[in-house]
């Protein structure tokens, strides 16, 4: 019993690493972003959702290294269906969330083909190849170009407000944020096997829920500051930019370093993400925004998804 006292403590402070790492991950990183004048949806869909993508990315890759591919790819699961269910859901059946025509036409549906290829390598042999790894990282370095290039053309970009700190100080927060998260990504990856082993419960599972949410919380803090301050775009952008981060980066590295190779039980949470992926598509489709109704919905999935994946162990 101490011994799992021991490891819920590190858990904690392993998140608390995470959580703060990003903070100062995203705080240097927007920093320097309006000093070099980036428009605002480019710093949501690829530095605010990078940095919040870092825990995942930190826990998947560490799993990576140490072999346990269950965890890697079932944190990347569970955070993507958090993000689109709980997160959007949330937002959404506060205020309500409009979606810009370029995310809507481009952004969202890069993240269903990116979905789709990783459920489709999946498919074909049940792990996910070095090779394809590579693809995926490929396609993440296009998908980065196309946006920063047709971002610089828009006449109607908007862009981050003004510096919050210096350079040398935003370099500062990168560097320790990082620091932050690389130790946090450890430290959970450590602990929660050992809670799993405690209890009983699969490390699948723990990676869908515990892990996952708790990965997730600087998405959470992020969209729900975005949404106080009514910018819907950072809101969707971090959502929409983490998730495809998580697949053709956190999922796509971590394939590269060692080869994935899955279980059977993972294709119901693998179809369930490209699913709901699709549907909050349809949601944003019909009236080019998440209305309160929506917003429940995707929450009610979101409650029904984590009773059945904790039955389901």
């Amino acid at each position: 019993m101490i011994d799992l006292n021991i490891q819920i403590i590190l858990l904690i402070i392993g998140f608390v690493f995470l959580i703060k790492g990003a903070d100062y991950f995203v705080s240097g990183s927007s920093s320097i972003a309006a000093l070099l004048k980036i428009p605002t949806i480019i710093v949501g869909l690829t530095i605010v959702a990078m940095g919040t993508s870092a825990p995942e990315a930190a826990v998947s890759i560490t799993a990576s290294l140490t072999g346990n591919n269950a965890m890697a790819v079932s944190n990347v699961i569970g955070s993507n269906l958090f993000n689109l269910l709980f997160i959007i859901g949330l937002c959404a059946a506060v205020g309500e969330l409009a979606i810009g025509r370029q995310m809507l036409e481009k952004d969202f549906p890069f993240l269903i083909v990116a979905t789709i290829a990783i459920v489709a390598f999946i498919f074909i042999g049940w792990d996910i190849l070095r090779v394809e790894g590579v693809i995926l990282l490929i396609l993440l370095c296009i998908y980065l170009f196309y946006l920063i290039y047709t971002a610089k053309k828009s006449k109607d970009a908007q862009y981050v407000e003004k510096p919050k700190l210096t350079l040398p100080k935003s370099i500062v927060y990168i560097i320790v944020g990082l620091a932050g998260i690389i130790i946090g990504g450890e430290l959970v990856v450590n602990s929660a096997s050992s809670i799993a082993m405690s209890f009983g419960m699969s490390e699948t599972l723990v990676g869908l829920t515990i892990v996952s949410i708790g990965t997730s919380l600087p998405e959470v803090a992020t969209s729900l500051t975005a949404l106080k301050r009514k910018e819907n775009e950072l809101v969707l952008g971090n959502v929409i930019g983490s998730n495809l981060f998580n697949i053709v980066f956190v999922l796509a590295a971590s394939a590269t370093i060692s080869p994935i190779v899955l279980q059977p039980n993972i294709l119901i949470d693998l179809i369930l993400m490209l699913f709901v992926t699709i549907l909050c598509y349809g949601f944003a489709r019909t009236q080019d925004k998440f209305d309160k109704k929506e917003g429940i919905v995707l929450l009610v999935i979101f409650i029904a998804y984590m009773a059945f994946a904790i039955m389901r162990n």
